[in-house]
């Protein structure tokens, strides 16, 4: 069969076949072993490439030049790199689909064989079809590049199974030989030995027996542990529902474990509604006055304009207490401990001590310049803050009641509190600050608080646990900040995203209510300590401006600028319940009722 020619293309420059530009490389710059000067016959006519004896022909001439040593010779003799080819001489057994023909290189110059060794090459004829596939079996540069590695037969044998799966492969590799040596009939034959799938599972993990040691070993654990081999030991507890409604498997399955008396807590419920509404007309809409309370009888007084209203949440009726003059105003009102006077703050800054029962005033307490705020009883002791900052005790059993004058804060006193057993009172004004006063001390305050960034109307007391206080601030601080009175240090923090009106604690639940002003005007039941948020409650249609507790602790009364007065039943007292508080408003009670005014 006669081998086709490989068509080239006829060059007119001669030389163009050169041991420079073997393997498609042109060196940038002139190599040690490159000729400067190079004896070419520039006569000689020029001839056809496409011949294959012409073709080997201009290869053995170019492959026969003279080179001039170079200093730099030696490097290229240290080393048979695979990577310096020359035409018509390769380190690679090359195979293909065609006839492939191997010939010895013509012998070399002597000047040329004494400068460099080299191996013996095999001679390549171009045939047509020739693929450049290195065999590694007969490849010098692979055993030059990669002399770590080891031969194949000085590799270490692996298992059986893994020699018969080498075997298998190799003689598929050896059916796919290009040189023609194998066939497509061979390949399929040698590939029908290996399998995929015999020793392996579906992730990958070769199965086998287990070993008699573990099986006796599960056995015995089995039996000691009381269950039996290929039994879940984890399951469902309870059982899985089996129900056609859809089931919230959250709460069916993270139930949490409580006691009897935290689950009736939690499954409280508090209405959305007021139990009663009656009419405020005319309530002033001010943040710092204090203006509704309840008194231990159980009787409602609110300051409306000028004027000062009872209500009885017993019988359901309403007096009129007092009428002031119409230069002033009713800036606050608070019932004494044992419910039978109430003390009435007006804008001229005048105390009036009035006698519910008889209707009439006993007496007139004179002293602050600003219009009186606040109020707070403490046995016989009225404390009252004014808007020039200052705070004074009166005692109201003697003529000159005033006792003592509290100077703390520059702006004006708007929440003011006794603590139940009388030793500590907390004050709260528009200078953003809380001051906690000692009573045996009152020359300056014993803790001074500068957290809130607002005004801080909102004070009250722990029934359960007495050195605890809690004040909320204003619209620009929105913050419900607990202190501890004995150390003065914070205890906690619950943000509540709107103006802090009012704070009151239940006396049946670890739980406290505040009243919101902007932007919610909303009621908000908090649990302590986790600060959690149980539930809140629209209340009014303007801001919440006071709020107040009924004597037996169920009931909060919300006054608004919306002109309303709403009764809430959010503390609810279920049947047999204790009180976390009824010890100790048994003993401030039974020690207010000696109190007489003079």
């Amino acid at each position: 069969m006669a081998t086709p020619a490989v068509l080239t293309p006829v060059k007119s420059r001669s030389s163009i076949f050169s041991t420079r530009t073997a393997g498609g490389r042109m060196p940038l710059t002139p190599s040690p072993r490159t000729p400067r000067t190079q004896n070419l016959d520039g006569n000689a006519p020029q001839e056809s490439l496409h011949g294959g004896n012409n073709l080997m022909s201009r290869f053995m001439r170019s492959a026969s030049k003279t080179t001039r040593d170079s200093p730099k010779s030696n490097i290229a003799r240290q080393t048979n790199s695979p990577r310096r080819l020359e035409v018509g001489v390769s380190d690679w057994t090359l195979t293909g689909t065609g006839n492939t023909t191997t010939t010895k290189t013509p012998a070399k110059s002597k000047k040329d064989s004494t400068l460099r060794s080299r191996p013996n090459k095999t001679r390549i004829a171009y045939n047509a079809a020739d693929r450049f596939i290195p065999n590694r079996t007969a490849s010098e540069a692979i055993c030059n590049v990669g002399t770590g590695k080891l031969d194949l037969d000085q590799r270490p044998k692996s298992s059986s199974a893994t020699s018969e799966g080498s075997t298998v492969l190799a003689n598929a590799a050896s059916a796919f030989d290009l040189g023609g040596r194998g066939s497509e009939d061979d390949a399929t034959l040698s590939l029908e030995g290996l399998s995929l799938e015999d020793d392996e599972d579906e992730e990958g993990r070769v199965k086998g027996k287990p070993a008699p040691d573990a099986v006796a070993y599960q056995s015995s654990l089995a039996s000691a542990c009381g269950v039996k081999l290929n039994t879940r030991i984890l399951a469902f507890k309870p059982a899985p529902p089996e129900s056609s409604k859809p089931i919230d498997l959250r709460s069916q399955y993270n139930r949490p474990l409580k006691s009897v008396a935290t689950t009736a807590q939690a499954r409280r419920r508090i209405p959305s509604a007021p139990e009663r509404v009656l009419d405020a007309p005319g309530l002033v809409d001010d943040y710092y006055l204090n203006l509704l309370d309840w008194s231990s009888g159980n009787q409602v007084a609110i300051g409306l304009e000028r004027s000062v209203y009872v209500w009885s949440a017993e019988s359901g009726s309403v007096s009129s207490l007092l009428e002031c003059p119409s230069d002033t105003y009713i800036s606050s009102v608070k019932w004494s401990g044992d419910g039978a006077y109430v003390g009435v703050g007006l804008g001229t800054g005048e105390v009036q001590i009035w006698d519910v029962e008889e209707g009439q005033k006993l007496r007139s307490m004179f002293g602050h310049e600003t219009r009186v705020g606040v109020q707070g009883w403490n046995k016989h002791i009225l404390s009252t803050g004014a808007r020039s900052g200052l705070v004074y005790n009166h005692d109201v059993r003697i003529a000159q009641h005033k006792v003592a004058e509290l100077v703390s804060h520059t702006g004006e006193v708007c929440g003011l509190e006794w603590r139940a057993d009388g030793a500590q009172l907390a004050t709260g004004a528009n200078d953003n600050l809380v001051s906690i006063w000692d009573a045996r001390s009152l020359a300056a305050p014993k803790f001074t608080k500068t957290n809130h960034r607002a005004a801080v109307k909102a004070v009250a007391w722990c029934p359960w646990q007495s050195n605890l206080l809690a004040t909320g601030g204003g619209s620009n601080d929105r913050q419900i900040y607990f202190w501890n009175t004995t150390t003065g240090a914070r205890i906690n923090h619950i943000p509540t995203d709107s103006q802090v009106t009012s704070l009151r604690w239940s006396t049946h639940y670890k739980e406290l209510v505040s009243s919101g002003g902007f932007p919610d005007n909303s009621l908000s039941i908090w649990s302590y300590p986790s600060g959690v948020k149980n539930a809140e409650v629209p209340a009014h249609e303007s801001r919440v401006l006071h709020s107040c507790l009924s004597p037996d602790g169920q009931m909060l009364a919300t006054a608004a600028a919306d002109e309303s007065l709403k009764f809430w039943k959010i503390f609810e007292k279920k049947p047999g319940q204790p009180s976390v508080a009824a010890a100790g408003q048994a003993t401030t009670k039974q020690s207010i009722k000696q109190m007489t005014i003079r």
